[in-house]
């Protein structure tokens, strides 16, 4: 059978075509101005929305925040820049413009008075996660944005309106950057602020695409000096808003695809029988590894740094720190059955047992302390906690220098917090 291409072309034009299903664009357009104002029932909705959003923030409610979300209408001003720069219809932009900036300013001051009045003032994981945005928030602004346009200017609407307020998370952001006002952490402020930015310019984006792509009718001709004007302004915010999140992704890759050749170089090459890995850290393009139980001899520390390479680690030393608990490891590994039926002997073997957990807990707390000490406090800081000596501890080692000292003791009160031990030693090194 001959391969037809035109019939190919044919078929996928029918099962992708957009402007069979398209509305009708005056009721689209009215649709849209309608929705750009804020006054009224809908100020008062937008005020509401920002209080119930940032409640969940405040408590780490995923389902209240959705909640808040799915109430605001914060979308209309920014798909309404979108849709008339498509149209090219000045009155309308200046209008969404106007009122986008009067939502904007609205929302960050109640979610402000909130986070002033509140007695909870702790960062929840909720809240944090608005802080450091990614090429990844670009991506679902732009494909929930696209998503939103071709719901609204075609007669399929399905409940895509509500998935795409979900999924865009106008109102999180700005609540976040209520509590960065409200508590003076700048950095809170301009991060999650900055994620509201994505948010608006790549939602405003698709929807111009999609006015372009649904041939949606032009009040000015495309080759007016203010048509390409208007494109040329759209295209360096486009790369303006676009530079930074894409530097922080890379460094995040960058951390993510270092952890994993470490995680995996330590599983696989240091995996010695009586000995327990309690924390890694990179500083200085040194591996630092705290290991507990048997010792591992310098031959297989020897073998280890040869094998690094394998792992993308061959700009890296590799120091082995090791913590005198071999007694204890060995005991919990080696007692007998027989041993064990003994009730002393039982007795220690649980209490050895509990301490083992205890090591393996501050192994996976070091894990998520670090996650967090980077949004709290830079990248620049690496925490490792254990337990050496009968003592809980925690090392910041990696960038504590640059630390005044009252981010040292606001660092200090946080990790004592955070381990759950108020006996809890904090060294700077």
């Amino acid at each position: 059978m001959r391969f037809n291409h035109r019939q190919l072309k044919t078929e996928l034009g029918r099962y992708f075509n957009l402007l069979s299903d398209k509305e009708d664009e005056l009721a689209v357009v009215e649709q849209v101005r309608g929705g750009i104002a804020f006054r009224g029932t809908n100020l008062w909705i937008l005020i509401f929305a920002i209080f119930i959003a940032s409640l969940g923030l405040n408590v780490n409610s995923t389902a209240v925040i959705i909640g808040a979300m799915l109430i605001s209408p914060l979308m209309g001003p920014i798909i309404g820049m979108g849709l008339s720069v498509g149209i090219g219809d000045t009155d309308m932009f200046k209008q969404a413009l106007k009122n986008y900036g009067v939502a904007t300013l609205i929302s960050v001051l109640t979610a402000t008075l909130y986070f002033l009045i509140s007695p909870l003032s702790e960062a929840r994981s909720e809240l944090l996660a608005r802080t450091s945005p990614t090429l990844y928030d670009v991506f679902i602004a732009f494909f929930g944005g696209a998503a939103g346009v071709l719901a609204l200017t075609t007669k399929s609407k399905g409940q895509v309106i509500p998935g795409v307020a979900i999924a865009t998370a106008l109102m999180p952001p700005l609540c976040t950057a209520g509590y960065g006002l409200a508590t003076a952490q700048w950095s809170y402020f301009f991060g999650a602020f900055y994620l509201f930015f994505i948010n608006t310019v790549f939602i405003a984006t698709a929807t111009f695409l999609g006015v372009k792509l649904l041939r949606f009718h032009s009040l000015q001709p495309t080759n007016t000096e203010t048509a390409r004007r208007s494109r040329r302004v759209i295209t360096v915010v486009f790369i303006v808003t676009l530079i930074p999140a894409a530097v922080l992704t890379v460094s995040i890759v960058r951390q993510d695809v270092q952890d994993r050749n470490v995680a995996q170089f330590v599983r696989s090459e240091l995996n010695f029988a009586g000995t327990q890995v309690l924390s890694t850290r990179v500083e200085h393009d040194t591996l630092c590894v705290v290991a507990v139980g048997k010792e591992i001899t310098d031959e297989e520390a020897d073998v280890a740094r040869e094998r690094m390479k394998f792992y993308r680690l061959s700009g890296y030393g590799l120091s082995i720190i090791q913590a005198d608990n071999t007694g204890a490891f060995a005991m919990v590994s080696n007692l007998s059955l027989a041993e064990q039926a003994n009730g002393a002997l039982s007795s220690q073997v649980a209490d050895l047992q509990r301490q083992l957990e205890t090591y393996r807990r501050f192994d996976t707390l070091s894990v998520h302390v670090n996650e967090e000490a980077r949004v709290l406090f830079g990248p620049g800081r690496t925490v490792s906690v254990g337990r050496i000596g009968g003592k809980t501890m925690a090392v910041v080692d990696r960038g504590s220098a640059s630390l005044s000292e009252a981010e040292r003791e606001k660092m200090a009160g946080w990790l004592v917090a955070r381990v759950g031990d108020s006996s809890t030693e904090v060294v700077f090194k």
